[in-house]
């Protein structure tokens, strides 16, 4: 279930780039130009960012947990203890989940990035968890649901 960590790290990565960072894409120009200027050598990240990098990637690494978690959960024979086990689950990830959108607001803001972004970006974070037990719960039914009925 690698999407779900994957949304996250689409959010934190748009996040982190320089465009979103700044505001903008870069604009298309319809003038002619010189040739390309050699790529600029990486610049290294600044504390902050590598901070938040690496509380981005351990965030990840949380989401891929509570994934392996809430599959081994749907999985359960018993599916009311597989529900109970599952709302525990997400309440356990969500608190996780608010305090990394917050801090996804505040590494975003301290580099100008639009709010209307940030809202979206944070929006998409808060939902990791909901959005991972939907689709579980769907992979643990589909297999039953697909098994034809055997001809007696």
């Amino acid at each position: 279930m690698r999407l779900v960590s994957s949304i996250a790290a689409v959010a934190v990565l748009a996040l982190t780039t320089p465009a979103f960072a700044a505001g903008q894409a870069a604009a298309p120009s319809s003038a002619p130009q010189a040739a390309p200027a050699p790529a600029p050598a990486e610049e290294d990240d600044s504390p902050e960012e590598a901070a938040f990098e690496a509380k981005a990637e351990a965030f990840g690494e949380r989401m891929e947990a509570m994934v392996a978690e809430m599959q081994a959960a749907a999985a359960q024979a018993d599916k009311a203890k597989a529900k109970a086990d599952l709302d525990a689950l997400q309440a356990k990830y969500q608190a996780e989940v608010d305090a990394f959108a917050e801090a996804v607001n505040t590494f975003a803001t301290s580099q100008a990035a639009p709010a209307e972004q940030v809202a979206i970006a944070m929006q998409r974070i808060k939902g990791i968890p909901l959005q991972a037990r939907t689709e579980i719960e769907q992979a643990a039914a589909a297999p039953a649901a697909a098994t034809p009925a055997q001809p007696q």
